[in-house]
């Protein structure tokens, strides 16, 4: 017997029918709600009428709507819609059904690894049915609900914000000093007022418009808690602006919580109150905005999107008109759209779900990878292979095979030209291609010398900044305590000189002439010793070039140590780079070849050239400024003195091809010309090391 001449399933009792809004096309639309699982299926005029005349056979029910209605069904359609209310579990069910259900029942639930295995990522807990408290809630908080608190919600935040923007920086400051251990507490408590405020707005809009909020409660997403509320109840809104209230009253009440406290931070005086408030601003526009906004996750940017544009089911709808639209372009089958729609709203649809599953692809493997960071490493690594397989692979198969399915429906041509891309693309992947290698680096002149005093010792003349000439002086100290230790050693070679010529008439004097003499050449060694020292007191210029950086407060008679540079003399006309480059990029590089080097603070480059590569790992980073605490891009261990790069780097010294315009070291990036690498080569090798790294158990 076949489908459409067999009776079909009946509907279960305690399904409820809702009148919905229409369609754009102002078609009428209901919703069936199904009580258990508090959700709602929107369904057209073509199904209302399958529901007046269910349970019958399709046949006959698609011959009495086309004799009673406009519509033409075919039993099909009919067939299609029983199939969706089966899936669903919105129909009685069959002894299939029921030993189905026997089965999953015999399943423990959550005593059973099958649903850890799909829930770990998503949990929700209820915790509390709010329904009446809400009720009695809603009185006091109405006023605020109304043009008049709304406007002056408003006009607290703009006022707020312009307070703040008067004295930004100290707002910023703050906002950086709070990074301590009390400051990231008081900034989780402040995400947790605020959050739960998202909720409690999303409740009271809902049951302000009369839809029931059944329960609210904790779900965890990868294991971390975040509050919820249950609105299902809101499809039953006839109006999409009702609708949109709801969805955006979450954010509403975390965008009003962060302007007025942004208000209160600029009124108040230093103090916990106003630590307290930044805390509270801090967390509402960042985190807020950061969670909830993006429409490719099912929060609520989402169904704000969805209530604007008045499209339900914006991901599944979408994502299945991309699917079809990958399926006529790339395969050239005849598929229908799954539903008629102008061409703006095609072409903006199809871009969507595009947009879609890049955002999600990268969200899921983040995921992934954070959920292997969290855990011990055999249960991280199989958790990591989960959701890899589950969320990213998965899906691609199931398409996949439905092009599998049906590859008859394929063009011999357009079979041939598919996997003769496919074989190019292979070969594109295979075959070596010049890459280049990229890194940051510290641009420098190439001649330099750092001023010092040998020695604690007052400044006596110091030249002033501008170009200098080879050996002028650039600065000349005063020792005082060298030239009293001079006077007192000439005094003393003047004292035994005498007394050797006293000695000299004496005939008994020969071992006090002797010990006399050993002394004074002592005295004569310090004095060659002092002479020494006092010719490290002046400091003259090793070469041509620029006196720099020197210090507008030194003047004669300036008291300096030896650890506070007096100047810098540099030779502007040549160049060098300091580039650190990964170890898995390092034998990709060679002596000579040329490289490009960009300083962050322009666009234009500079050629340059390869002249050394270290043999051997950079242990300590030499150039601060290259630091990730320091506004650089290089990781460093935490606390370590001197820095420790975090991964594996060796310096590459590079000649710039012609000058820089400033006077000082500069922080880049470098671009070399790398060896000719084969992406595949190179993805099994970082397969590999990620093995061997992560082998050891």
């Amino acid at each position: 017997m076949s489908l459409s001449s067999a009776t079909l399933a009946p509907l279960r009792e305690d399904l409820r029918l809702h009148e919905a809004a229409p369609d754009k096309d102002g078609a009428p639309a209901w919703s069936i709600q199904d009580p258990v699982t508090n959700r709602f299926f929107r369904i057209g005029w073509l199904e209302f009428e399958c529901l007046l005349r269910w349970p019958g056979q399709p046949s006959q029910m698609a011959e009495d709507i086309g004799s009673t209605t406009p519509l033409a069904p075919e039993p099909e359609q009919i067939e299609a819609f029983a199939h969706f209310l089966e899936r669903h579990r919105l129909l009685r069910p069959t002894l299939q059904g029921v030993d189905r259900l026997a089965t999953q029942g015999a399943e423990t639930g959550w005593q059973h690894w099958r649903w850890w295995l799909h829930h770990y990522l998503f949990i929700r807990i209820p915790l509390v049915r709010p329904e009446r408290w809400l009720t009695s809630v809603l009185p006091l908080v109405r006023p605020l609900l109304s043009p008049t608190g709304l406007a002056l919600i408003l006009s607290g935040c703009v006022m707020g914000m312009v307070l703040v923007a008067r004295q930004w920086d100290s707002f910023t400051h703050g906002v950086v000093e709070s990074f301590t251990l009390a400051g990231l507490s008081g900034f989780l408590l402040a995400l947790v007022i605020s959050k739960i405020g998202h909720e409690l707005g999303h409740a009271l809009v809902a049951t302000h418009f009369g839809v029931r909020v059944s329960h609210m409660g904790m779900a965890f997403v990868v294991l971390w808690p975040m509050l919820y509320t249950d609105t299902s109840e809101a499809w039953k809104l006839r109006s999409h602006r009702q609708r949109l209230a709801v969805s955006a009253a979450g954010m509403t009440v975390e965008m009003a919580l962060a302007g007025l406290a942004t208000l209160a931070w600029a009124l108040l005086t230093d103090g916990p109150l106003r630590q307290a408030m930044l805390y509270l601003a801090t967390t509402g526009w960042v985190l807020s905005l950061a969670l909830n906004a993006s429409p490719f996750m099912r929060f609520d940017g989402y169904f704000i999107l969805s209530d604007i544009l008045d499209f339900p089911n914006l991901h599944d709808r979408s994502a299945a008109l991309a699917r079809t639209w990958l399926r006529r372009t790339l395969l050239g089958w005849s598929e229908p759209d799954p539903e008629p729609l102008s061409p703006t709203w095609r072409r903006a649809l199809i871009a969507f779900a595009l947009a879609t599953w890049i955002y999600r692809a990268v969200i899921f493997l983040a995921i992934a990878i954070a959920v292997y960071l969290l855990f011990f490493k055999v249960l991280g690594l199989f958790l990591f292979g989960v959701e890899v397989v589950w969320f990213i692979l998965r899906p691609l198969w199931s398409e996949f095979s439905v092009w599998r399915a049906r590859a008859s429906e394929t063009g011999k041509r357009r079979r041939y030209w598919s996997r003769f891309l496919a074989l190019l693309l292979l070969i594109l992947f295979i075959i070596p291609w010049p890459f280049d290698v990229d890194g940051p680096g510290v641009a420098r002149t190439q001649r330099q010398q750092n001023i010092f005093a040998p020695f604690p010792a007052r400044v006596a003349a110091l030249h002033p900044p501008g170009q200098v000439k080879t050996g002028s002086v650039l600065v000349f100290f005063e020792a005082p305590d060298l030239e009293a230790r001079g006077l007192r050693t000439f005094a003393t070679i003047e004292a035994l000189n005498q007394r050797l010529t006293g000695l000299a008439v004496e005939d008994s004097g020969m071992d006090l002439r002797r010990a006399t003499s050993e002394r004074l050449n002592e005295q004569l060694a310090e004095t060659q010793a002092l002479r020494d020292e006092g010719g490290r007191l002046q400091v003259s210029a090793e070469f041509e070039g620029v006196w720099l950086d020197v210090d507008p407060s030194l003047a004669p008679g300036s008291w300096v140590d030896n650890k506070t540079q007096i100047g810098i003399l540099v030779d502007p006309r040549q160049w060098i780079v300091d580039a650190y480059i990964e170890q898995r990029q390092i034998d990709r590089l060679q002596v000579g070849a040329s490289a490009r080097f960009r300083a962050d603070r322009h666009w234009r480059s500079v050629a340059a050239k390869v002249i050394d590569i270290d043999t051997t790992r950079n242990i300590q980073l030499a150039d601060a400024m290259l630091d990730a605490r320091h506004g650089g891009s290089i990781a460093t261990q935490s606390g370590e003195r001197p820095e420790q790069p975090v991964e594996t780097l060796y310096r590459v010294r590079l000649a710039l091809a012609e000058p820089l315009t400033e006077r000082h070291e500069t922080r880049g990036r470098v671009r070399i010309e790398g060896q000719n690498q084969s992406m595949a080569w190179e993805l099994l090798k970082r397969i590999a090391a990620v093995v061997i790294r992560e082998s050891g158990f």
